[in-house]
């Protein structure tokens, strides 16, 4: 699994200057940094991302984004790499956060209408019962066109806690 993922370095700029911002890819077994891009003055990591994707060698690999990370051009430079991608969904990509939206509403209506597969976990730890599960689709032809390129899997976590 690789992790790829944006900071600020806090105190690396003159005053009034824009501090430095790296692009990390982190090996999360290992615990190792494989790589670092800096982001391009008053760019953002968008334009990093692929420049460090460009120099790891990722077949067969996992690799996971957060929000910024989640556009085409980059699921696309992860899939000629070789490699498989989760990528984080918020509302910056509008189109595809509704487009889930009407999917999961279709889906909790209905759940025996869509094919997906289920994995759920329980644990009980610090007086609290935790009940996880991942759901898996790979049928998505309903949602916004342009965005099936990113996606060819999708899983939804569902996290519940309650006291027990």
């Amino acid at each position: 699994m690789v992790a790829i993922d944006g900071k600020s370095s806090r105190r690396t700029g003159k005053v009034d200057a824009t501090p430095l911002h790296l692009v990390s890819a982190f090996a999360a077994g290992a615990g190792l940094v494989l790589g670092q891009r800096a982001t391009a003055a008053k760019s953002n990591e968008k334009t990093a991302i692929p420049e460090l994707l460009a120099a790891l060698a990722l077949e067969g690999c996992i690799v996971t984004l957060d929000a910024m990370g989640t556009q085409t051009n980059i699921a696309q430079a992860i899939r000629n790499r070789g490699a498989h991608y989760v990528l984080a969904l918020k509302d910056n990509q509008p189109n595809l956060a509704d487009s889930l939206r009407d999917f999961f509403a279709r889906f909790k209506a209905a759940p025996d209408r869509t094919h997906h597969a289920m994995s759920e976990t329980v644990e009980k730890d610090h007086g609290r019962i935790e009940t996880r599960r991942c759901y898996a689709f790979d049928q998505l032809a309903c949602l916004h066109i342009v965005l099936l390129v990113i996606i060819f899997t999708l899983s939804y976590l569902q996290d519940r806690m309650s006291e027990g």
